[in-house]
């Protein structure tokens, strides 16, 4: 179950996408997210899907990589697809059986908002999880909401609120695991049985779980305090963020993909 998240996991290689500044790659993630709820037409979502599949190209990130970002969201995508279905009663009728009914407009509303998820988790994946290591997301939030500062916003602190949640997700997941592992070998049964016994199974990974969390934000506090950690005011950075002429052009170029989706939607 826990395996198959990868969300906050950095895919290190080298490409494109990778280099570019995270400020830039992270306002083309709210363009390209307001792009794909803009979408409407096949047209526009064969242009969405060619755009987005140049920039998994870019990116570098093997199939599998992206297949572990996107496996566990297909279910919730499937159930959005049949409740489209069944919802939605203009149209053309293509099949009736009783009190259901499937029409053409039915069953293009219900693709459009099953692939309009399962593109938001990749271009997540492309612009921001895989390619962005926590810190660099943080840093560019810190940047881009530094206006926020002068009404007394603690931008800083959320910013790396934000990089430290980030940042262990994949850890409790690999503790998750650990927590099942040894649960089994003491006789718990997650898969068999009925919904409410493994959901009883679940508890005891999911209070372990907790214990564990708080333990490592315990751990953590006493870190940052014994490194005399108050804040961001007067803090430097070790890489400062600094665009560069390749970054102008990586933004232009994704920039480009985003107004043609624009056009053809």
């Amino acid at each position: 179950m826990f395996k198959d998240i990868s969300l906050g996991k950095y895919y290190e290689t080298d490409s494109v996408i990778h280099k570019a500044d995270p400020r830039i790659k992270f306002v083309l993630y709210i363009v390209y997210v307001v792009a794909i709820f803009t979408v409407r037409t096949i047209p526009g979502l064969i242009a969405l899907t060619g755009v987005t599949l140049l920039m998994f190209i870019a990116a570098k990130i093997p199939p599998s990589v992206m297949w572990s970002s996107v496996k566990p969201v297909v279910p919730i995508a499937v159930f959005i697809f049949i409740i489209n279905i069944l919802s939605i009663r203009s149209g053309k009728i293509l099949w009736e059986w009783g009190m259901i009914k499937v029409t053409d407009e039915s069953l293009f509303k219900a693709f459009l908002m099953m692939m309009r998820l399962l593109f938001l988790i990749v271009i997540t994946s492309i612009l921001l999880t895989l390619t962005t290591t926590p810190l660099k997301i943080s840093d560019a939030l810190e940047k881009l909401f530094g206006p926020l500062k002068k009404i007394r916003v603690p931008v800083h602190e959320v910013a790396m609120m934000m990089s430290i949640a980030l940042r262990f997700i994949p850890t409790l997941t690999e503790e998750a695991q650990k927590i099942m592992k040894a649960q089994v070998s003491r006789g718990a049964d997650f898969d068999t049985g009925s919904f409410v016994r493994r959901l009883k199974g679940y508890v005891t990974v999911i209070i372990p779980l907790f214990v564990s969390s708080f333990k490592r934000a315990d751990e953590l506090a006493t870190a940052m305090d014994a490194r005399c950690y108050r804040g961001g005011e007067g803090r430097t950075k070790l890489n400062p963020l600094r665009i560069v002429p390749a970054d102008i052009l990586t933004g232009f170029l994704l920039l480009a993909g985003a107004a043609v989706i624009f056009i053809i939607r």
